[in-house]
């Protein structure tokens, strides 16, 4: 058997015991999680330092660099992501329905965890503890594959917060950890049928696309993210700056970072020039497209590749467009799926743009850099689902459940 069978032969042993686990006692254990994660601080951000030297040494983009860093302040919001879930309501054991039948039985849905879930991850370490966190407290085991690029930071994390759980009385082997950089254990974690019960990819496309090729386990895609901010013609041009400036570059490396942006042409001699001067200066590589480059000639020309592209760095592509209905028909058309947004002050306008694109969320005059778990209120979140089945958008506790029917009669037998 060889040591990742072992590791999720644990973990779904775990799995049986920890779905029926008290509440008081998962809280109890992110509690200690938390503790433990803010007294190993230095443990935790010197192992870091490791991953972010061979980061360099590799060449890893600033904007990657930036999601794989650690620091005391990340550390932190680590352990607060584990507290938020304290306070959340356990999801296990939940009725959502019930109802009688003429012949008196009562039927009903209850909520039960997934069983064991198993995250392939890239250069993230705090997707380390969300997932850890969220999963023990929907009373699920975990199987953890982070990317090569943190590894020393996924052991450490890894190796603070399960001695901490099982030490609050969380059955040993719930949160397993993929230690090896080798790829071919990635492809065997994804075909663990008799072990996993669905397999989470977070990251970007090629990830993505290397899971779909390869896994048996059943698959929830979260991640890529090509996403728009749309500004109309009757928009607040100085709303529609501050929104498209933060969208790209409050953190270009995640998901929920905008990728495009799209212009009326009613207000693209107007807005253009001092949006695209913004982005420049704060570092930003625009493309565009000839009526943006004709505008503002310091653009580059964009390629057909630009507009399906999730760059997750310090670059966007820009299109001047006839509408609304062209926006929509190029979101739809290049979008991923994840977070679209529009700028206007046009009522009509809004909830065409609410109703017609096809996206997991859709804003009206805000970031789409708000995709996320803690911003919806659902505390740390596994990460943001762009498919329809089983969940979509932000996968929080209830996200991390299915259900099972009860049925309850007085003697029924069926004629």
């Amino acid at each position: 058997m060889s040591q990742l069978i072992e590791q999720a032969a644990a973990a779904k042993k775990a799995a049986g015991a920890l779905a029926h686990l008290a509440t008081g006692i998962k809280d109890q254990a992110l509690e200690a999680m938390a503790v433990a994660l803010e007294e190993k601080e230095d443990y935790i951000i010197n192992a870091n330092a490791k991953d972010l030297k061979a980061g360099r040494e590799k060449g890893l983009s600033a904007a990657l660099l930036d999601r794989l860093a650690l620091d005391s302040g990340r550390v932190a919001a680590m352990a607060e992501g584990l507290r938020t879930l304290q306070s959340l309501t356990d999801p296990v054991g939940e009725i959502i329905s019930m109802w009688r039948r003429p012949n008196g039985l009562q039927v009903g849905q209850m909520r039960v965890p997934l069983g064991v879930i198993g995250i392939i991850y890239e250069a993230r370490p705090n997707v380390t503890v969300d997932a850890a966190g969220l999963c023990l407290k929907a009373g699920n085991a975990v199987v953890l594959r982070g990317g090569s690029e943190a590894i020393n930071s996924n052991r450490a994390i890894v190796k603070v917060i399960s001695q901490a759980a099982t030490a609050a009385g969380i059955p040993a082997g719930a949160i397993q950890l993929i230690a090896t950089t080798d790829r071919a254990a990635a492809v065997e974690m994804m075909r663990l049928n008799d072990y996993i019960d669905v397999l989470i990819p977070r990251g970007g496309s090629r990830l993505i696309e290397t899971v779909i090729e390869n896994a048996t386990v059943p698959i929830i895609q979260t991640g890529i993210g090509n996403c728009h901010v749309y500004v109309d013609g009757e928009a607040d041009l100085e709303m529609a700056e501050q929104i498209a400036y933060n969208a790209k570059t409050h953190r270009p490396g995640v998901c929920n970072a905008a990728e495009s942006l799209l212009v009326d042409r009613l207000v693209a001699d107007q807005f253009l020039p001092p949006i695209i001067k913004a982005l420049e200066e704060g570092g930003v590589e625009v493309r565009g497209c000839p009526e943006t480059k004709k505008i503002c000639p310091s653009v580059k020309v964009a390629q057909e590749e630009d507009w399906a592209t999730e760059y997750l760095d310090y670059v966007i592509s820009v299109k001047v467009v006839d509408g609304l209905d062209e926006a929509i028909e190029h979101i739809n058309k290049y979008g991923t799926g994840h977070s679209e947004a529009i700028v206007t002050e046009n009522y009509n306008r809004a909830r065409r743009f609410l109703e017609e694109i096809d996206a997991a969320a859709v804003y009206v005059n805000v970031s789409t850099r708000f995709t996320d778990g803690f911003e919806f209120g659902f505390g740390a979140e596994i990460g943001i689902s762009t498919q329809k089945l089983h969940t979509r958008g932000p996968m929080g506790l209830k996200e991390l459940t299915t259900i099972k029917y009860i049925i309850l009669g007085s003697g029924q037998i069926r004629r």
